[in-house]
């Protein structure tokens, strides 16, 4: 969790301060919950989980989908059909051929 608090925060260029003043939580506190000393409340993971517009869920690592996953599963999902789709044309074009 805390890394990923730490990577949002720097994704968007932010300082802790910055941070702190956005989201009212103390910048040592957050310094703490990026270097694992404390973790953060479910006032705090609300809070965070608002400001960057992920799932609560996302920051305290009980999955992995931000906006950018879920387009990148879809796009993983249109790939693997296109792939099974070009294996059975392969396999129809092999028994036309024999």
């Amino acid at each position: 969790m805390m890394n990923r608090i730490r990577d949002l925060r720097e994704d968007m260029d932010l300082r802790q301060i910055d941070l702190a003043n956005a989201t009212g939580i103390d910048q040592k506190t957050i310094s703490n919950y990026e270097t694992g000393k404390t973790n953060p409340d479910s006032f705090a993971i609300i809070k965070l989980a608002d400001f960057f517009d992920v799932s609560a869920d996302y920051l305290i690592g009980r999955n992995y989908n931000t906006a950018t996953d879920n387009s990148n599963r879809d796009l993983l999902k249109k790939i693997e059909k296109i792939q099974s789709e070009l294996s059975e044309l392969s396999t129809e074009i092999e028994k036309q051929c024999k």
